[in-house]
């Protein structure tokens, strides 16, 4: 992303833009992408759900969940929490975008380097399913690779557009229609030469 103020930045309605490092250092866990994952999937579920269904301990669960909530990638849904069961829902309309190298300290920089590192072991191994499970997935695997010339104002437009369609589709699995499925969808742009 250039280095722009959050006023400059063509926001979508209904979004909450975050480009703090407490949030990269929240991300940079992979039990905490997990749990994010796990969430944007499934739905809503309480620590003792998701103990269950990451294989993990509920302590170390809830620790994880307060990392998270602190940092304002998840809440509470105080109206299905009871006693001391609480629920917990990813947070809907936020568009994470990382700070500006510049702007980081050394250890911040280390951090994003590290995020960076777990998504990209994410994305090979996605890559690797998509072109494994293509054939059989019904229609369900969709893929496009193209090559085209932008300058670098056109980058920066493309990507928000790619946001802005990517907000006019978002939906939980609770408001999602019963025939929908998860379905996890990677961009990124980079110069050829």
């Amino acid at each position: 992303m250039t280095k722009e103020t959050k006023e400059q930045r063509a926001e979508v309605p209904g979004r909450r833009t975050v480009d703090s490092p407490e949030v990269l250092k929240a991300l940079s866990h992979p039990l905490r992408l997990r749990i994010l994952r796990h969430l944007g999937a499934a739905g809503p579920a309480t620590s003792t759900t998701l103990a269950a269904a990451l294989g993990e301990n509920t302590g170390t669960l809830s620790y994880h969940l307060r990392m998270l909530e602190r940092s304002g990638l998840i809440e509470d849904i105080p109206e299905r929490s009871t006693g001391r069961e609480r629920w917990w829902r990813g947070v809907r309309g936020l568009d994470i975008r990382r700070p500006p190298q510049d702007e980081l300290t050394e250890a911040e920089r280390a951090v994003s380097v590290e995020l960076d590192r777990m998504r990209m072991e994410e994305d090979v191994e996605l890559a690797r399913q998509f072109t494994a499970g293509q054939a059989e997935s019904e229609g369900w695997m969709r893929g496009s690779r193209s090559l085209i010339h932008l300058t670098k104002g056109e980058l920066d437009a493309f990507h928000d557009d790619y946001l802005a369609l990517l907000a006019r589709y978002a939906r939980g699995p609770e408001d999602a229609p019963d025939d929908a499925r998860p379905v996890l969808l990677r961009w990124f742009g980079l110069p050829a030469d």
